[in-house]
């Protein structure tokens, strides 16, 4: 059975929702299952952009059916060619063989790559070029590497729907809302779209700032993403958010604790820094153990805050490995603007903040504490001072 929903005047949603995916690109959790968004405009002639992921394959045929009603469709705007969207690419092509694919170059180059049978079907559009299908004129805008090389995002000069892409998406599966006014988005999905955004696309922080600078000279009023809600209202409210991740500027001045303890003690003395910060005033102190802890977590809460303690045990006189391969992940995807405070442990020959420091020291525009703690196995009334003077060096430089 379809199911449908109208977006807009001629605009209709054709996606659908998978719970049973465990690991989005087999690396990241879906607790709350995600959405694969695509759209069909009715016009002089019809018009799908972007296709779905096998996984509600059949159910994203049988929107397209329903909604055509009879017609034929004509055109397939292909924004993307990741396989979550293009997947179906080619069952679209069995069933309308009339249809013609508009992409960008490097797009058609990857569809190939990926064994679609796409000769004689592509129009290949490059940045500014326009296409009337009737009443709609859309123009077409690249963004490469927002996440991938051949992408762009196409917006609609009839009704000032953006389709964008993999930019302004989100985790999660619609569960019957559509558009970011039916949900509360600050308590149910603000942290989806944040880990979604950081961990996807997160290294390309530079050109998702040059999206945002072609989006401003446009009069936007709905964004559809490929992933999550679409945006009718309150654009400025995750224009800024997309605005402050992607130049690396903290959300918020706070503490993000992150420890790697392999008996108890580390995590001890953690939360023995974490108390007297907050009794010196700094209440938005989070705590997070990075062996139990997803890194896409992590990492999105490290865009998160303004300050990072990472607390480590010495291990095989090397970084602790959870917590090196969370440091690692934060290089990859170019996180910078943070200060960072080190607390290390080990029972013979504490190697960790040494270590930590010369990783953090690699990235860019990070400031690392000059005051450091080096606990032997455990903390001591001798470390209190040491301790105090940590927590004081991370209360002033907030200031």
């Amino acid at each position: 059975m379809y199911c449908v929903r109208k977006v807009d005047e001629d605009l209709y949603w054709v996606g659908g929702n998978d719970h049973r995916l465990a690991l989005f690109e087999n690396m990241h959790p879906l607790p709350k299952g995600i959405s694969y968004n695509s759209y069909i405009l009715l016009d002089e002639k019809t018009v799908l952009f972007d296709t779905a992921d096998w996984a509600i394959c059949r159910q994203f045929l049988e929107n397209i059916k329903a909604v055509l009603n009879g017609r034929t469709l004509d055109y397939m705007v292909i924004n993307h060619v990741e396989p979550d969207h293009a997947a179906s690419l080619e069952e679209i092509m069995l069933r309308y063989p009339g249809v013609k694919i508009i992409c960008t170059k490097k797009a058609a180059v990857f569809m190939k790559q990926f064994g679609f049978h796409i000769d004689g079907k592509v129009i290949e559009v490059k940045e500014g070029d326009t296409k009337s299908f009737g009443k709609h004129n859309v123009e077409f805008i690249t963004a490469p590497m927002v996440h991938w090389p051949e992408v762009m995002v196409t917006y609609d000069t009839t009704n000032g729907v953006l389709f964008s892409a993999d930019a302004f998406g989100s985790f999660g599966a619609l569960d019957g809302k559509l558009f970011n006014d039916e949900v509360n988005f600050d308590r149910d999905w603000i942290a989806d779209a944040r880990r979604y955004y950081t961990n996807i696309v997160g290294k390309y922080g530079p050109n998702v700032q040059a999206l945002l600078k072609k989006a401003s000279k446009l009069d936007i009023k709905t964004i559809c993403p490929l992933h999550g809600l679409v945006w009718r209202n309150n654009l400025g409210y995750y224009l800024e958010k997309y605005d402050k991740w992607s130049s690396y500027e903290p959300e918020e001045k706070g503490v993000m604790i992150v420890y790697g303890s392999m008996y108890g003690n580390t995590e001890s003395a953690a939360n023995n820094l974490a108390t007297r910060l907050v009794e010196k005033g700094m209440n938005n102190v989070v705590m997070y153990d990075v062996s139990k802890t997803h890194l896409s977590h992590l990492i999105a809460e490290t865009f998160r805050y303004s300050h990072v303690v990472l607390a480590c045990v010495t291990y095989n006189m090397k970084i602790y490995p959870p917590m090196l391969s969370y440091i690692m992940d934060m290089k990859a995807l170019n996180l910078q603007n943070r200060t960072i405070a080190i607390l290390e442990n080990g029972s013979w020959a504490p190697q960790s903040g040494k270590l930590m420091r010369e990783l953090v020291g690699e990235m860019k525009n990070m400031t690392i504490l000059d005051k450091e703690v080096s606990i032997r196995s455990s903390m001591k009334e001798s470390d209190i001072n040491l301790m105090n003077e940590l927590s004081d060096n991370i209360i002033n430089s907030m200031k």
